[in-house]
């Protein structure tokens, strides 16, 4: 893992942020009905903090390899920018989203917690993983949240990329409104 300052650094070039669901924006939990009808639990705090990101500039995607009408919802709901489902390689996802807005791989941050993800952890600026997340994951990623995938992980994740903005000036006037 690296230092605070090196993620400081990393976390100010960052424009684009892409995260996996499962074990990410929720907690694990795969749950059905009788009709095979899949469910999904979202932290609200989570979605607060990807509204942050999109009103400050950054752009904002899913990269999942399920695909489920739940993800689309919260997927419309937070006007993120970019939705993948499906992906059963992840990585062909993430080319395609660093192409689409001319970015580098350095611009660009991950959370995911599983194998799947460990194409595009070795390849962005800044790789993160929630507490949660799989021990070869955490192995390889910068950065490991204090919280857990659908408990406040990806709000830390947004907070820590939002703190270390270096044009000030294009953070949304709700987040500064919030810091003392």
């Amino acid at each position: 893992m690296l230092s605070k300052s090196e993620l400081a650094k990393r976390a100010s070039k960052i424009k684009l942020v892409a995260f996996d669901v499962d074990g990410v924006m929720t907690d694990e939990s795969l749950i059905f009905d009788e009709n095979g009808v899949e469910y999904k639990k979202f932290n609200a705090k989570d979605g607060q903090g990807i509204v942050l990101l999109n009103n400050s500039g950054f752009k904002t995607a899913i990269i999942t390899a399920r695909q489920n009408g739940t993800v689309r919802v919260r997927f419309n709901i937070l006007k993120m920018n970019d939705l993948y489902e499906g992906q059963k390689n992840k990585e062909e996802a993430l080319d395609d989203l660093v192409k689409k807005y001319n970015l580098d791989y350095s611009q660009v941050a991950y959370m995911g917690d599983d194998l799947p993800d460990i194409c595009i952890l070795k390849k962005v600026g800044l790789s993160v993983t929630p507490q949660n997340g799989a021990k070869e994951v955490k192995a390889i990623v910068d950065f490991i949240t204090e919280k857990s995938g659908g408990n406040g992980a990806v709000r830390e994740l947004c907070d820590f990329l939002l703190e270390n903005v270096e044009d000030k000036s294009t953070l949304c006037p709700l987040y500064l409104s919030t810091k003392v």
